[in-house]
């Protein structure tokens, strides 16, 4: 089975390029050997690009967090973060926050950020015991363990409290190596009987969200180039657009075979595989 490609292959047959970030564009901590200039020669093709990235941060964070990492902001032309799009659906009133929800939210994230909460005029609480709404949009799980996470949410899970998730993931890429994602966090607090609603890749929303702000509306002239089966590659067959997987990020250490085993128990046909990020000049 043959499905590798190269860049210049999806640059092709391709119009709008929806990337994700962590795996595909940064190793977690820096970018990887190639990435920049990738992005710099797609736009040169006239490609309109989105970085579709499950963060529970807003994009002009990210933005600037990519740009301090030596990316050109004009190296693409939008950033759609799963963050965004919560706030999004519940200013808009897609997502209702049920009725005495709203005042105490305990947001469980990276370095305190609260910018869904505090950005809808929650106030914030540090207590399982108070909330009326949890918010999951990060881990800190590298060097928080995970009971630290069950103890505190343990009392808001017996409320049923209900938690969004602004970060599906359930790994994410570290320093050290792979931790557990936000997704892994909200996935524990379902475990102790709390209800959880996600947004973001594979789910629905963050599509909708980035079609909706791009030229191109033809699916067919989309692919998604992402590193998770479960997410990148699952939320784009979902939606209907190509996608590649890179072997780069959670699963760049899976053999050929477990990733084809991945596919199938997700039920997405196995998908066209791109080594990396960077572009790949075949000799004649």
């Amino acid at each position: 089975m043959n499905n590798h490609v190269t860049l210049e292959d999806l640059a092709e047959c391709y119009d709008t390029f929806f990337i994700d970030q962590f795996g595909v564009l940064l190793d977690g901590v820096k970018a990887y050997p190639g990435s920049i200039e990738a992005l710099h020669w797609l736009k040169s093709r006239s490609k309109e690009i989105v970085i579709l990235s499950n963060s529970g941060r807003s994009g002009a964070y990210n933005t600037h967090r990519l740009v301090a990492l030596g990316f050109d902001a004009s190296s693409f032309d939008h950033f759609v973060t799963s963050g965004d799009v919560a706030r999004h659906l519940i200013t808009s009133g897609a997502l209702v926050i049920p009725a005495g929800a709203g005042p105490r939210c305990l947001t469980i994230s990276v370095a305190n950020d609260s910018t869904l909460a505090d950005s809808l005029g929650f106030t914030r609480t540090d207590s399982g015991h108070d909330a009326d709404l949890v918010v999951i949009a990060g881990s800190e799980a590298d060097r928080v363990p995970m009971q630290r996470y069950q103890d505190l949410l343990a009392p808001a899970a017996a409320r049923k409290t209900l938690c969004v998730c602004t970060n599906p993931d359930i790994n994410m890429l570290t320093g050290k190596g792979l931790a557990p994602a936000a997704g892994a966090i909200a996935k524990l607090y379902e475990e102790m009987g709390g209800p959880v609603m996600r947004i973001g890749k594979p789910y629905r929303d963050i599509y909708d969200y980035a079609l909706h702000i791009v030229r191109q509306k033809d699916k067919s002239r989309i692919v998604a180039i992402g590193d998770s089966v479960e997410h990148d590659i699952v939320g784009a067959n979902r939606f209907g657009i190509a996608a590649a997987l890179v072997r780069t990020g959670v699963l760049a250490d899976t053999s050929v075979s477990q990733l084809q085993r991945i596919s199938m128990d997700l039920n997405v046909d196995f998908p066209e595989i791109l080594p990396n990020f960077a572009r790949e000049i075949a000799s004649c």
